[in-house]
């Protein structure tokens, strides 16, 4: 395993965190030459072995750990502090979902990916409820996966739109009580960002009808990702929901 570098990436997310600093920014617009740092978890070496080749070609790309089941990644999560996991739902052991929702317990700014052999509603219902911001069926091409890395980077989803309005309604017919007030939170231009970003709109979007630059947007959702202990929109906007800071209809774009 290779030690862990001393800047994090962390930015934008869209509905459809190396040492412990915070900022997210968009390594694939390349405003910054910051590293995406990858865990690594799947039973099969020969996975790993492909999968670890196929991300490190990349520049803004490197695998810190690898792990064959969720035990182990769950240790590594909790030593390296990746910016991202990518886990296979099926593993000896502790399984993808219940590693997902231990990792974001003691890391709430790792982002998960899952890769699932699966796509039945249950599962992928389950795996974002226990925090991961996204799902690929184990069948995708390479270049779907390094998208699906650096989107998840930036803090984007990698759901399907109509998986992801399940899950809101879901979510935004059980609300429950913040122990603060969403205004003791965030503050006022955050969570307008919030609400946008809630609409799936990406950042460019968000900066042009907020008339910010991209960069101003993407510190909002690092403060916002900070301050609600989360590594992705998507756990942001469903908190939001859970937690009745917005409301289901804040998530469609009028």
């Amino acid at each position: 395993m290779q030690e862990e570098t001393a800047q994090r990436t962390h930015g934008d997310t869209t509905l459809n965190e190396s040492t412990g600093t915070t900022t997210r920014e968009n390594t694939f617009e390349q405003e910054n030459n910051s590293v995406i740092r990858v865990l690594l978890a799947d039973d099969h070496a020969l996975v790993r072995e492909g999968t670890r080749r196929l991300l490190e070609a990349e520049s803004d790309v490197e695998v810190v750990a690898e792990a064959a089941n969720g035990e182990e990644a769950i240790a590594a999560a909790h030593r390296l502090r990746p910016d991202l996991a990518i886990i296979d739902i099926a593993m000896p052991g502790i399984g993808g979902i219940e590693a997902t929702r231990a990792i974001k317990a003691d890391c709430p700014e790792t982002a998960v990916l899952i890769l699932s052999a699966y796509d039945d509603e249950p599962y992928l219902i389950a795996l974002l409820e226990a925090g991961a911001a996204g799902f690929l069926l184990k069948n995708v091409h390479g270049q779907e996966l390094i998208n699906a890395v650096r989107a998840v980077a930036r803090g984007e989803a990698v759901l399907q739109p109509s998986l992801a309005e399940k899950v809101m309604r879901r979510l935004s017919e059980r609300p429950q009580s913040l122990t603060r007030r969403p205004a003791e939170l965030l503050s006022e231009r955050e969570f307008d960002v919030l609400k946008l970003a809630a609409r799936g709109l990406p950042n460019k979007e968000i900066a042009r009808r907020m008339g910010l630059s991209i960069r101003t947007i993407h510190s909002h959702l690092a403060n916002i990702f900070t301050k609600m202990q989360v590594g992705s929109r998507t756990e942001a906007v469903l908190l939001a929901l859970r937690q009745g800071m917005i409301s289901l209809q804040d998530t469609y774009d009028s």
